[in-house]
């Protein structure tokens, strides 16, 4: 707000320093002193009213213009919806914590998706394995949504699965498996999408047994839970994980 009223004067060249965590008398001195040391005014942001009554006392002791950016705001919101603010300081910068924890998420399921970089398996919060076709992906970005580092594997009987698979904590490996008359019917339309033929091999009935029998022979070794994602929305697996991760201790809350 400072940065948006400064631009109508001079172009906006004004030095602004901002101090954060001021929560007591002392900061607040302190801040008092520097503003007078530098021929400053203040705008403050402070959300609890014993801190925001002292600034205005000390902005007359002091002599120096100060600007509540929050305090008409605060009142008009308890006024309106006649209830009293939390008075919680920092809520923005928790806000804004939970902000980039969420894109740091989206970004590593981006980067360990398909099992591009086998050393995501071993940071990740959640490992997901599973033959083509069972949902690994959208799962991935749905709990990245929920702040879960997500990494998934496929897997496939002719791709020796990561060692680093066998070195994670099995309480962090959901293993994925579905009804193969449903998979044989998702990859016949996958294949028409590419405009590729319905009896290519991948959408055999045959080669999905394999993948799957091989899926869950990976998935014992493993030791984790598994879960049959057929006929189940994406939301419906990933409540499903979450509850398991909680259960197993691997995520709180």
């Amino acid at each position: 707000m400072v940065r948006a009223v400064a631009s109508q004067f001079n172009g906006g060249h004004v030095d602004i320093r901002k101090i954060p965590y001021v929560d007591d008398e002392a900061s607040i001195v302190e801040a008092f002193e520097l503003a007078k040391q530098a021929d400053a005014f203040i705008a403050y942001t402070l959300v609890l009213p014993e801190l925001r009554e002292l600034v205005k006392h000390k902005g007359l002791e002091y002599q120096i213009p100060t600007v509540d950016l929050l305090g008409e705001l605060l009142d008009t919101f308890a006024n309106f919806y006649k209830k009293q603010p939390n008075y919680f300081p920092g809520s923005m910068r928790q806000l804004d914590a939970d902000y980039f924890k969420k894109v740091e998420a989206i970004e590593f399921a981006v980067k360990y998706d398909d099992g591009k970089d086998p050393r995501g398996i071993l940071r990740a919060d959640v490992v997901l394995i599973g033959i083509s076709r069972t949902s690994k992906t959208p799962l991935s970005m749905y709990l990245a949504h929920k702040r879960l580092k997500v990494a998934n594997v496929p897997l496939a009987p002719e791709v020796t699965p990561p060692e680093e698979l066998f070195l994670v904590s099995s309480k962090k490996c959901i293993g994925l498996i579905i009804n193969p008359d449903q998979l044989n019917e998702i990859r016949q339309e996958r294949l028409k999408t590419l405009g590729l033929k319905r009896n290519a091999n991948y959408a055999k009935f045959e080669r999905i047994l394999e993948e799957l029998e091989f899926s869950e022979k990976v998935m014992k070794r493993v030791g984790c839970p598994i879960i049959n994602v057929s006929n189940k929305a994406v939301e419906e697996t990933a409540g499903i994980i979450l509850d398991i991760l909680k259960k197993g201790g691997s995520i709180s809350g």
